[in-house]
């Protein structure tokens, strides 16, 4: 019956489009995903936090924007905007090689290019999240979501060993050239699909943008389960990307690695993200959803304090081996909450419980960013990856302050009535997660995805993942 299944959805046309130009284009995030602070590093000879500035400014619109693109993406046809999207970030990265051929390449340039990507990976996020139940059936939606994660992870795997060698063969720069040109392959990928999308429901008599935008917080935040899950991604991201954003500075300066081995020990940390696909469901079906959830994020988060202890010689692995770890972790959390969330949200709010869940998630990458290049400038690499990666270890605790500790499968079907008042008690049928992915009723045998940079890495955030998967919301 699974082999039936599985059949199905990859004899799918518009599945397998949508999932090779999603695998495409992560293959080049994740070149850019070392190239561009390799740049600001060794091109610009940029201060430590430059470069974590750097690492924010891509992250910062989703404190700026994310709230009304959720509004405006649940008003409009998401598979043009995606589109429009990707063009407008291939153009962005061709204009860096181009500046530094002709010598005129600027740490401003650098930052203003991220900022404006980041724009683009904002509508693009949501659009593509809403997207997705539009191309696969609801019965496929957690397999849709395994593979979509697993491919993802594989593609970080290769793009940051692929980012280390174009790095050292060719230089940061032209690295980025490979990350264009994936957004132009994704771009054919979406022109491909041939399903036509339902228009966007508009209601007879439309709200103000405001109103629109409140009433997808105010579902977001009365909800048990994405209160608690949107809080957890939040906290979780800013230590995530904190130590990250520090992290390429740390191999460079202190342990001493060159370019191509920055990307290759980047790439090992993947191989959690890929193994964290693989086990999802697995874990989904013998523990439950709920349950699975848990204990992948109280199993893994402990480990990341391998990555400070990391030194010159064979030391240097416990820093991808910590990695892992924590990919690991984010990565199934995040495929059994994905189809979690298509599946419960109202579908008129998806959009805007979306944007919510990634404004918080998301919105703390940029300040994790710049707190992870403080702490290095002040208290040192070192001491800065020790407090940020103990941080990440027993954060996981904030799991148990919602229903989730009671439950052994998360729930599939939207609730009959949004939440009304925050309960102290899980009761009745809890509303939605963030980025989460579940199974039918009563079924544990189907995983869904979780929200994690903590919350957060929920279904493939399309530009979310860096070196470890940021959770997703």
């Amino acid at each position: 019956m699974n082999t039936r299944r599985r059949d199905g959805l990859l004899r799918q046309r518009d599945f397998r489009l949508l999932w090779a130009g999603e695998t495409t284009s992560r293959f080049g995030s994740n070149i850019t995903g070392v190239a561009m602070p390799l740049v600001a590093v060794v091109t610009l000879d940029a201060s430590t936090f430059w470069v974590s500035a750097l690492a924010a400014a891509a992250w910062l619109p989703w404190l700026l924007l994310g709230l009304p693109a959720g509004a405006w993406v649940d008003r409009l046809p998401r598979r043009p905007l995606m589109v429009a999207c990707n063009v407008a970030s291939l153009v962005l990265l061709l204009s860096v090689p181009a500046a530094a051929w002709l010598d005129v390449l600027t740490m401003t340039q650098l930052l203003v290019v991220s900022l404006l990507t980041g724009v683009a990976n904002v509508f693009f996020s949501i659009a593509y999240r809403v997207y997705v139940p539009f191309v696969v059936p609801r019965e496929h939606l957690t397999e849709a979501n395994a593979k979509l994660q697993g491919s993802e992870s594989a593609a970080q795997l290769a793009g940051l060993g692929g980012g280390g060698v174009l790095a050292g063969a060719f230089g940061a720069v032209n690295g980025l050239l490979a990350d264009a040109a994936t957004f132009l392959v994704s771009t054919l990928c979406l022109l491909g699909i041939r399903g036509k999308e339902p228009a966007p429901e508009r209601p007879e008599r439309p709200q103000a943008l405001r109103k629109d935008v409140a009433e997808g917080l105010r579902h977001t935040v009365r909800d048990p389960y994405l209160r608690v899950l949107t809080t957890y991604g939040t906290v979780t991201n800013l230590l995530l990307t904190g130590y990250q954003a520090i992290l390429t500075v740390f191999l460079v300066r202190e342990l001493h690695v060159g370019e191509a081995t920055v990307g290759w020990l980047m790439a090992g940390s993947s191989v959690g993200g890929l193994l964290g696909a693989v086990v999802a469901t697995p874990i989904a079906r013998r523990f439950g959803t709920a349950r699975g959830m848990l204990l992948c994020k109280f199993a893994t988060a402990p480990f990341g304090l391998l990555i400070p202890l990391a030194e010159p010689g064979w030391r240097v692995v416990l820093l991808p081996v910590g990695g892992a770890m924590l990919a690991l972790g984010v990565v199934s959390a995040n495929v059994i909450q994905g189809a979690f969330r298509q599946q419960y949200c109202p579908p008129q709010l998806l959009g805007r419980i979306t944007a919510s869940v990634s404004v918080a998630n998301f919105g703390a990458i940029p300040i994790g960013s710049l707190l992870g290049g403080v702490l290095g400038g002040v208290l040192g690499l070192r001491p800065a990856l020790w407090l940020l990666t103990a941080g990440l270890a027993v954060s996981s605790a904030l799991l148990l302050a919602g229903p989730l500790r009671a439950r052994r499968d998360l729930p599939t079907e939207p609730p009959t009535q949004a939440p009304t008042r925050p309960s102290a008690r899980p009761s009745a049928q809890p509303p939605t997660p963030p980025p989460a992915e579940s199974t039918e009723p009563g079924d544990p045998s189907e995983p869904a995805d979780s929200p994690e940079p903590a919350d957060s890495p929920e279904p493939a955030d399309r530009r979310a993942l860096r070196y470890a998967v940021p959770e997703q919301g």
